[in-house]
């Protein structure tokens, strides 16, 4: 079979979703399989620095000045008008750009199957309809509102948009019928295939995360730590992901615990900087908070080596890879039992805490922290059972082994593209 992966990023570097067409492409070939990417121009220093092997496989959509204006006057807007307007627009121009360059290489290399890994929003439309060859979309995963008493992180505009937005997503997807024509529509969860905004007959639930454990080494064996103890944050500094409620957790924890040095890395960088790094200050915590700015994985991947559990209090998780990373090196998860990480966190592996109701999330957080603190046994325990689980679930090998199951689904039915 000869696969086209289809996505506006495909990279390491970005963070989020652009990893997603990435591993496919990169994996596929691994398999010795017959599979080229294209991707837009911003990927390209990045590619071409860490698979020049593939140069050849991977062609590039142009960054057009549209593409600049749309972005310099989207940044200008709240959160989710530039992220679901302005990121759709962007996306609608690149994926005009790559439907053309889709049709040529699906003549030019026979090309069997495409698979669009990417946007995982199950609202957003798909321009890959009538070239010939069945198309695979997905996994998507969304669907997710703020937990309730949360909506002032969301400003009224933005409120106002996703609620008339929402409902035009089914007119959307109607006058770009993609996802309509495609041959298979894959979902992370329930979630997300209630929020398609068309009915189709073929949706497959396919988890949508995984861990490379190239990347994300089997872990060390811990020892009972009853000295220092350290959290670790990975991610983007946005409101949702709750690190603002995460430093008044860690405060309350350790004015209870004068006698334990009980820190937290932050792995990441974004728009919230500023205003968290003045949040330690004013908290008093600026012996106890360290941030490190974006690191690569592999970094990333060492100081999970020397910490002792993960915490992620988002508030709008959709996925969460992070909390299966931290799974892959041994580490217990504390995590908001909403959205994502719900999907990969059992008991067994970590803490889940509520965000509701609000006015008692950060104690509950803290009771969930101290927890750890106060029993090394069960931070060894819960880092064992998550390193297993990882491996026996959520394996990017496992994953590719699914993906070609479903390739060949896809294949043996009716053409549903054009085709």
């Amino acid at each position: 079979m000869r696969i086209l992966i289809v996505a506006e990023n495909a990279s390491a570097e970005f963070g989020g979703e652009a990893i997603l067409p990435l591993k496919y492409f990169t994996l596929l070939a691994e398999r010795g399989r017959e599979v080229w990417l294209i991707t837009h121009a911003r990927n390209r220093a990045h590619l071409e620095a860490d698979f020049p092997e593939l140069a050849a496989r991977i062609t590039y959509s142009p960054d057009t000045r549209l593409h600049r204006l749309l972005w310099r006057v989207g940044r200008r807007f709240p959160g989710a008008i530039r992220d679901h307007l302005f990121g759709n627009l962007m996306g609608l121009v690149t994926g005009l750009q790559q439907r053309r360059l889709a049709r040529g290489l699906v003549r030019a290399q026979a090309i069997d199957l495409l698979h669009q890994p990417i946007p995982v929003s199950p609202a957003a439309p798909s321009l890959l309809h009538g070239l010939g060859v069945p198309v695979v979309i997905g996994p998507m995963n969304g669907g997710m509102n703020y937990p309730p008493g949360y909506a002032d992180f969301e400003s009224r505009a933005a409120r106002l948009f996703v609620r008339l937005a929402r409902p035009m997503a089914g007119l959307v997807n109607r006058l770009i019928p993609g996802k309509r024509r495609a041959a298979m529509l894959l979902v992370a969860n329930r979630r997300s295939a209630e929020a398609l905004p068309l009915r189709h007959p073929n949706v497959v639930e396919l988890v949508e995360n995984a861990v490379d454990f190239d990347f994300w080494p089997k872990p060390r064996k811990r020892k009972l730590n009853t000295g220092a103890f350290r959290l670790v944050f990975m991610g983007r500094l946005v409101a949702l992901k709750g690190v603002a409620q995460t430093l008044e957790a860690l405060a309350q924890v350790r004015a209870t615990h004068p006698e334990r040095e009980i820190t937290l890395d932050i792995l990441g960088d974004g728009e919230e900087r500023a205003a968290l790094e003045a949040q330690v200050t004013r908290l008093g915590l600026a012996e106890a908070v360290r941030f490190h700015g974006f690191l690569p994985q592999r970094d990333c991947a060492r100081h999970l080596q020397d910490a002792d559990a993960l915490v992620l209090a988002a508030l709008r998780e959709c996925g969460g890879a992070v909390v299966l990373e931290a799974m892959a090196m041994g580490l217990p998860v504390i995590a908001s039992d909403w959205g994502g990480p719900a999907d990969y966190l059992d008991s067994t592996s970590g803490i889940l805490v509520s965000p509701v109701p609000r006015a008692s999330f950060v104690p509950r957080l803290a009771k969930a922290i101290t927890r750890l603190v106060d029993a090394p046994e069960l931070v060894q325990d819960m880092g064992a059972a998550g390193a297993k689980r990882a491996r026996q679930e959520f394996d990017w090998q496992r994953k590719i082994d699914r993906i070609e199951t479903l390739y060949d689904r896809a294949m043996d039915g009716p053409p549903r593209n054009g085709g």
